[in-house]
């Protein structure tokens, strides 16, 4: 507690805080002054624009929240109602959610303790054991339902072994999607995380690296796929100047003009924000290194992370005493988290199918987030 507060000072220090020191005032004011404040006007052309460029995606569209990019990427992904899709157990609640939005079953599959994200190893041995294809299309042996997707989650922003993931999509003939909710400004080899799939997700919540309050985005290079993802977004209205033709059932899930003004001033901030947050990750593992108990959570070799949250990892001697850890210092006023409740711990996905989860089990008894705010560094 002594080396986080070294770094973090002596005030109640949140998990993570939003900091707004650009042109989130002018530009918010300037969408109220237009009156186009919801989802049409030109700060939600110009935020998928600039977030295109960003992360060098051909195509970005915003949308209100993450959970709600993930429904779209899945749906416009080819998944269908008693489909599975695969997913790690380790991830947030939303990521499942939006599996069972679509009618499918989420399928929850382990993690690597060098990513913290889905292990395709061990993901390949299971299909292996699990699956058969028939007709060109993997089939879960034991339900006889389609596994139609693999949607790994890159946790806390350190990116998953995506060429590995790649090859087993392949190779079982599954389309990847990628949910990046946490790893705006992420990279792979080079390449932005959210970017390497059929379709990526990115989400812009009050406790992400950017914000636009509530938001979030699909990203593709398939133009194809960006226009038919506008127009689900859009309760799949045809473009007339006055009728409401509606030619499928769509969703009301485009983002509002004055929640893209806000993520347009905050993009503009987005390189600074990541190399505080990296200075934040220098900080951290300097005062900790004198530390045997713990180690610092950094990014996987090849990678480039932008460590959205911080994290710390229990060694064995003391994995026992996790809470007591959260306890002093949230008593503390050092605001820290565990890991999410493995999902399939989750009360509506006890029933799903699972793979032996050996080493998420590990790592769940182990992670503690710690303050990760850009502003602290």
């Amino acid at each position: 507690m002594q080396a986080i507060r070294q770094v973090c000072g002596t005030d109640p220090v949140p998990l993570h805080a939003p900091t707004f020191a650009g042109q989130e005032w002018a530009y918010v004011k300037d969408c109220l002054d237009s009156t186009f404040v919801s989802s049409v006007g030109a700060y939600v052309d110009r935020f998928e624009d600039e977030l295109a460029r960003f992360t060098g995606a051909r195509h970005a569209v915003a949308v209100v929240n993450g959970t709600a990019a993930l429904h779209v990427a899945l749906l416009l992904a080819g998944v269908q109602r008693d489909d599975e899709v695969l997913l790690p157990a380790l991830t947030f609640v939303a990521t499942a959610n939006a599996v069972h939005y679509c009618g499918a079953t989420p399928h929850f599959v382990d993690s690597q303790k060098e990513t913290l994200g889905m292990d395709p190893a061990a993901l390949r041995d299971w299909l292996k054991h699990s699956s058969e294809q028939r007709d060109g299309v993997c089939i879960n042996k034991q339900s006889g339902r389609p596994i139609r997707a693999l949607l790994p989650m890159h946790t806390f922003g350190h990116p998953c072994d995506m060429a590995g993931l790649m090859e087993v999509a392949g190779e079982f003939r599954l389309t990847l999607v990628e949910d990046a909710a946490e790893s705006l400004g992420s990279s792979y080899q080079g390449q932005q995380t959210g970017t390497l799939g059929k379709i990526g997700i990115l989400s812009f919540n009050g406790n992400k690296t950017i914000t636009t309050g509530g938001g979030g985005a699909l990203l593709t290079n398939d133009t194809a796929l960006a226009r038919r993802a506008k127009h689900l977004t859009t309760t799949a209205k045809q473009a007339h100047r006055w009728e409401f033709e509606h030619d499928e059932i769509g969703f009301n899930y485009r983002l509002p003009n004055i929640n893209a003004a806000l993520g347009c001033a905050q993009l503009e901030q987005l390189p600074g924000f990541l190399a505080s947050k990296r200075r934040l990750h220098d900080k951290y593992r300097d005062v900790l290194a004198g530390i045997p108990e713990v180690s610092l959570v950094s990014e996987p070799v090849g990678c480039h992370s932008n460590y959205w949250l911080q994290a710390l990892m229990l060694g064995d001697q003391v994995a026992s005493q996790r809470d007591k850890v959260l306890a002093a210092t949230n008593a503390a006023g050092l605001m820290t988290r565990p890991v999410w409740n493995l999902m399939h711990r989750q009360r509506p996905y006890q029933h799903c199918p699972r793979a032996p989860l050996p080493v998420a089990e590990y790592l769940a008894q182990r992670l503690v987030n710690i303050p990760s705010s850009a502003g602290l560094a």
